[in-house]
């Protein structure tokens, strides 16, 4: 028997509800989609505030989505909000008044993970394996770029220059078009220099483009030149965007059967996809016809099969490495502390019983503990803290990163303490794990202290008071037997043991 799903988006430009079907072979069949012309950056992207009328017209979309949950009998939901929501400063108020009006919990998410789950929308509908290619997907107020390696996601960047938001400027300041062209040349040159990097190793295969406003252009290729909507060229952008500079709001609707609150986002939406058109080289671009609600779809099915844990931790896996390649890592150094942490974390776990979470951090936290190091080698630690809390980990959420850049921080030197702000914001619960983590951290490292990868494999007991350690590997390890018991001091606080070498 199918489950059924639902996803809500809720953008910049509009609020969308996808519900779908989801079979054993975690594919998702498209039942129904609503949408309600809802625009919070129209009142967020002038005074950061979603107004009152706005907020009233947001719960009636609610009300009308929680109608269609009843009538298919819908468990299985997710609702997300992206750029807007991001920014919105009463966006807490805003949320606990969706969800005591409509029972649907509003969560808001980061351009990391809106990434992830546009990029799984695509790789269903396009093969992206063995294919270098740059995923642009353009909302109502940013723009998130993906650039696919062999499948995967090898980075993201996320610009603030969707639709919406610079439709706002252009109605602000009464712009004619020939100004806010430049406008936008303008937002384009400040983020060229970070596409041209992010694409400078991976020459690209093809292009792809997500978003209401890339299939509004794909039908608007259909009825001007007779060509199917699945992409689009440079050359008919180019007559597009002439055809739709030349028109008012009323003639884009009458000409080209365009709803209103697509008819005005549509010519900043081309200008920018022309731009970024530019800046790659890009002669057309594929348009798959998918966006973030079917990602959440197909999501909530990888967790209702249980294949979704295993796919997401090889994504965070995959996303660290790529971290720590961007800052020049020592990579075989960075995989044995890695290594060695997991194997003195499943020890220990017996007694601790920690969650696959938490392996998860300390896998990521061992993988970028040296990262520090490209700013200074002197308090790398500390510099090790700072990138990870300002460098997104593709699947990993805020708050597990935040724990795994306090385990950075204390892999050396000080042990973790309330004096420290960092640690201090943590909940309590996270500040003990952060604690137990970097006590593992401090030994795995230790066993690598010459990065030379000598130590291949432990064995522990644990007979109180004392944890034994023998140490498997190349040459007699007496470096590594000293570092451990030099470094010993937290591990042997937080877990209540005595550390011993077995000879």
């Amino acid at each position: 028997m199918p489950e059924i799903a639902a996803a809500v988006d809720v953008g910049s430009n509009a609020m969308r509800m996808a519900v779908g079907s989801i079979n054993g072979e975690i594919k998702v069949e498209i039942l129904e989609n609503a949408r309600e012309s809802v625009r919070l950056g129209q009142d967020v992207f002038k005074n950061r505030l979603i107004s009152e009328k706005t907020t009233e017209r947001a719960v009636e979309a609610f009300i009308a989505f929680r109608k269609i949950l009843y009538k298919y009998g819908i468990k299985h939901i997710r609702a997300v909000g992206t750029s807007a929501l991001r920014e919105a400063a009463n966006r807490d108020v805003f949320i606990d008044r969706i969800a005591r009006s409509s029972d649907i919990y509003l969560q808001v998410i980061g351009p990391e993970e809106e990434a992830r789950l546009v990029h799984l929308a695509v790789s269903q509908k396009i093969n992206l394996k063995n294919k270098s290619a740059l995923l642009i997907d353009l909302g109502g107020g940013s723009v998130e770029t993906v650039l696919v390696s062999n499948g995967g996601i090898f980075s993201t960047e996320s610009f603030d220059m969707g639709s919406v938001r610079l439709l706002t400027k252009l109605e602000e300041e009464s712009m004619k078009p020939a100004r806010f062209h430049h406008l936008v040349q303008e937002y384009v040159d400040a983020v060229k220099k970070r596409i041209k990097k992010m694409i400078s190793n991976h020459p690209l295969d093809f292009c792809i483009g997500t978003g209401g406003n890339l299939e509004c252009l794909g039908d608007l290729r259909k009825e001007l030149f007779g060509k199917n909507g699945e992409s689009i060229t440079s050359d008919e952008l180019e007559t597009i965007i002439q055809k739709l500079q030349e028109m008012s709001f009323e003639q884009r609707m009458r000409s080209f059967n365009i709803r209103a609150d697509r008819a005005d986002v549509i010519f900043p939406a081309a200008i920018i996809i022309q731009k970024i058109m530019k800046i790659t080289g890009t002669k057309e671009i594929k348009i798959p016809r998918v966006g973030l609600k079917d990602g959440i779809l197909l999501d909530i099915a990888r967790e209702i099969s249980g294949k979704k844990e295993g796919i997401q931790k090889e994504q965070i896996v995959d996303s660290a490495l790529q971290l720590g390649r961007k800052y020049l890592f020592d990579e075989p150094h960075a995989k044995a502390v890695a290594n060695l942490s997991l194997q003195i974390f499943d020890f220990v776990n017996e007694e601790n019983h920690f969650n696959d979470e938490a392996r998860l951090i300390l896998e990521v936290s061992a993988l970028l503990h040296d990262i520090g190091h490209f700013i200074n080698s002197t308090g790398h630690h500390k510099h090790g803290y700072y990138i990870l809390n300002a460098s997104p980990i593709i699947g990993l959420s805020a708050p597990q990163r935040a724990i795994a850049a306090n385990v950075i921080r204390y892999h050396r030197k000080s042990s973790p303490t309330t004096r420290h702000e960092g640690y201090r914001s943590l909940p309590l619960k996270d500040q003990l794990l952060v604690a137990k983590l970097a006590a593992i951290l401090r030994i795995a490292e230790a066993l690598d202290t010459e990065h030379a990868e000598k130590v291949k494999e432990l064995k522990l007991e644990h007979k109180k008071p004392y944890l034994t350690i023998e140490i498997q590997g190349n040459g007699d390890l007496l470096l590594e037997k000293w570092a451990i018991l030099k470094r010993a001091a937290l591990f042997e606080e937080v877990y209540g043991v005595k550390i011993a070498i077995q000879d």
